[in-house]
């Protein structure tokens, strides 16, 4: 199984935040999920009418308040990391398969060009990825969608994302985690998806929590939501169509409102994919579902 890298040293990206965010939305509990079934392909779930994308305002709190979000987040990925050590095996591999079939049949995924996914690190418990990048990298090449995938570049939340064509293009670093060369087999400097001359489509993104708002926990290193608010702000510059953003998620990892803390530093997903289908929540996920 493929790995990529984690950082525990996020308070250090924010330790300087000084706003907090105040989610506008009343805090109901999370819908349960639907039972897994061999017709997870065509289920899209559609949010309440009364849930919408998580909006944000800033408010200025003292520092012990941002100090206090960030323990309830070190809480949440606590019980978060012992679920998922306890979760049966044969279950996960059977939701694996349901989260990667909806993934493959999904008219987002099969319509995009060009997409930034992860690399699933089995050490990490994350939803696997591996058909899913095998099916893109199996095409011809000149039928192939362009694959990015990260590449950590040090411990302060900085990660690039770069083009491989086939699976041989991943190695092994120092901590023994997958993640893509610098060159290609020929040398050449590989494409940095913030250098490509084309927008990406889409991202598909790990995490340890979501709820049904769009809110994400990670895993507190802050590299995902560093990246993404700098290609954000690339495809605003250049005024492309803003990517989907969907994150893979057991059925386990999905929280009820409230339950996770955010700051502005947080960048909300577009959509969820669990078990059980299709979860659009913002309105671009809404258009492509």
């Amino acid at each position: 199984m493929f790995c990529h890298y984690t950082a525990r040293a996020g308070r250090q990206m924010i330790s300087s935040a000084k706003q907090v965010v105040m989610l506008t939305q009343a805090r109901t509990l999370a819908s349960p999920l639907t039972p897994l079934s061999s017709h997870a392909t065509n289920v899209r779930l559609v949010p309440e009418p009364n849930r919408s994308f998580v909006t944000m305002t800033t408010n200025n709190d003292d520092p012990h308040e941002v100090d206090a979000i960030f323990q309830r987040k070190h809480s949440l990925r606590s019980k978060l990391r012992k679920d998922l050590k306890n979760m049966d095996p044969i279950r996960r591999s059977d939701e694996d398969n349901a989260i990667q079939s909806i993934v493959l049949e999904a008219p987002w995924f099969k319509d995009s060009k060009s997409l930034c996914a992860y690399i699933s690190c089995a050490a990490l418990r994350e939803v696997d990825t591996s058909r899913i990048v095998s099916q893109v990298l199996s095409k011809p090449t000149q039928e192939q969608k362009k694959l990015h995938v990260p590449r950590v570049e040090d411990r302060n939340s900085n990660m690039s994302m770069l083009k491989i064509s086939s699976v041989d293009d991943l190695v092994i670093n120092s901590m023994n985690i997958m993640e893509p060369s610098l060159v290609d087999c020929d040398g050449k400097q590989r494409e940095d998806v913030m250098e490509a001359s084309n927008p990406v489509d889409l991202f598909i993104l790990p995490g340890l929590a979501f709820d049904r708002s769009g809110r994400r926990l990670g895993r507190s290193g802050g590299y995902y939501d560093l990246f993404l608010k700098k290609y954000r702000e690339l495809a605003k510059q250049w005024k492309w169509k803003q990517p989907l953003l969907v994150a893979l998620s057991y059925s386990l990892q999905i929280v009820d409102e409230g339950a996770i803390a955010v700051t502005s530093n947080d960048v909300p997903v577009d959509a969820l994919v669990s078990p059980a289908g299709f979860i659009p929540i913002s309105p671009a996920a809404l258009d492509r579902g």
